[in-house]
């Protein structure tokens, strides 16, 4: 049995799988592609994408808007699949690279660490200011059903705009959460309870627009037997970061991907980053010193994120993860999602597409064998007369 295809608007990935957009420097094109050419959703993470570019200290908003470009425009040379790209809300570029993204063609824009209240409003003015048609997709990443029920209404009153999707990111995810510290360990908060409370959410809309609104579960999502799972809640599809880190194209380098092979079940904490949000990651020295409050006082020179608390805390956390790609996790730390202990291989992303299938098509397997066996142990109690 093949994967149900995943419908967002008039595009269709032919595997419902969106490669989640990980930050900083994960998941760029050589990833996005790689997925894209797999039938999945590549999706290219926008947070400090502008770190290689020489001017990126000195005017990071030209440097990152340039860089995402660059991105895309790769991306499209390695495959005709579906791109897409993860815009952070809190990014004080925000704006610009949305609006780069629209320009140049991105598929999909997904937009979290924040409520994107306004992303419909850009795409509506570009269409009207540069006189073109521009069919990018908007979805919101929320983590509850109000924040959906919130973002369609605005959406709608202001700008006659449904969202084209919407990932509702459970808190077993990697990165940043959009979860209270006390909450990520309550079940009410479990993904399995978030999907089937957003589809709720989301019903009336839909009846209201006449269109679907498929909501995509992410957070923890590892294997096919998951996939199967929330397909089952009625999900669309699925987004997955961690599966997608260890593998040949992920955009890392390659200790950062071997800090996922290393890494425990013990290993996975909560911290308290910079930018006023609780994140998951792998403990190690660097995480410990900055608990200790050790780690030096630093001048702010990228300005990248809005809600940071530089005057508070004792690193600045865009160097942090610069450092951690670049496989110097001394002096940064890698985010990961609450499965990272089960990676144990690194695999192309070919070979976990097909492994993902597998897994899938057993799941399905298991489950007719199981109906098929209840169905005969019924038969075999019936009466003669009752057969």
């Amino acid at each position: 049995m093949s994967f149900p295809s995943l419908k967002i608007g008039d595009l269709t990935a032919q595997v419902p799988v969106i490669q989640g957009g990980m930050g900083v420097g994960i998941s760029l094109s050589r990833l996005a592609s790689a997925v894209a050419n797999q039938g999945g959703i590549g999706v290219i993470a926008g947070a400090m994408i502008g770190m290689h570019e020489p001017d990126v200290a000195k005017n990071p908003q030209e440097a990152n808007n340039r860089a995402l470009q660059q991105e895309i425009l790769k991306a499209r040379a390695l495959t005709t699949g579906i791109i897409g790209v993860n815009i952070m809300v809190a990014l004080t570029t925000f704006s610009q690279m949305v609006r780069t993204a629209i320009e140049n063609r991105a598929d999909i824009i997904f937009a979290g660490a924040g409520m994107p209240t306004e992303l419909p409003r850009h795409l509506l003015e570009l269409c009207e200011t540069k006189k073109q048609e521009f069919k990018t997709k908007l979805v919101p990443i929320v983590s509850s059903a109000r924040a959906a029920t919130i973002l369609a209404k605005k959406w709608l009153a202001r700008c006659n705009y449904l969202p084209d999707a919407f990932v509702v990111e459970g808190p077993k995810a990697g990165g940043h959460l959009g979860f209270k510290p006390e909450n990520i360990q309550n079940f009410e908060h479990a993904l399995e309870n978030l999907v089937p409370q957003v589809l709720e959410a989301v019903k009336p809309f839909e009846d209201q627009k006449g269109r679907a609104v498929p909501v995509i579960a992410a957070g923890g999502v590892y294997t096919g037997a998951d996939i199967r799972q929330f397909l089952d809640l009625g999900a669309a599809g699925v987004q997955m970061g961690t599966r997608f880190v260890a593998t040949h194209e992920c955009d890392a380098d390659e200790r950062f991907k071997q800090s996922y092979l290393t890494a425990k079940q013990e290993d996975v904490t909560i911290i308290k980053s910079p930018v006023g949000m609780p994140g998951r990651a792998i403990l190690n020295e660097f995480i410990t010193t900055a608990r200790a409050g050790l780690t030096k006082p630093f001048k702010c020179i990228f300005h990248c994120v809005s809600t940071c608390q530089q005057e508070k805390t004792p690193y600045c956390i865009a160097q942090a993860l610069i450092n951690a790609m670049k496989g110097n996790l001394e002096r940064g730390f890698a985010f990961c999602g609450a499965n990272v202990f089960r990676v144990n291989k690194i695999i192309s992303v070919r070979e976990l597409m097909e492994s993902l299938q597998r897994e899938f098509d057993e799941t399905v397997s298991s489950v007719s064998k199981g109906m098929h066996a209840m169905m005969n142990a019924g038969a075999k109690n019936k009466t003669p007369a009752e057969r």
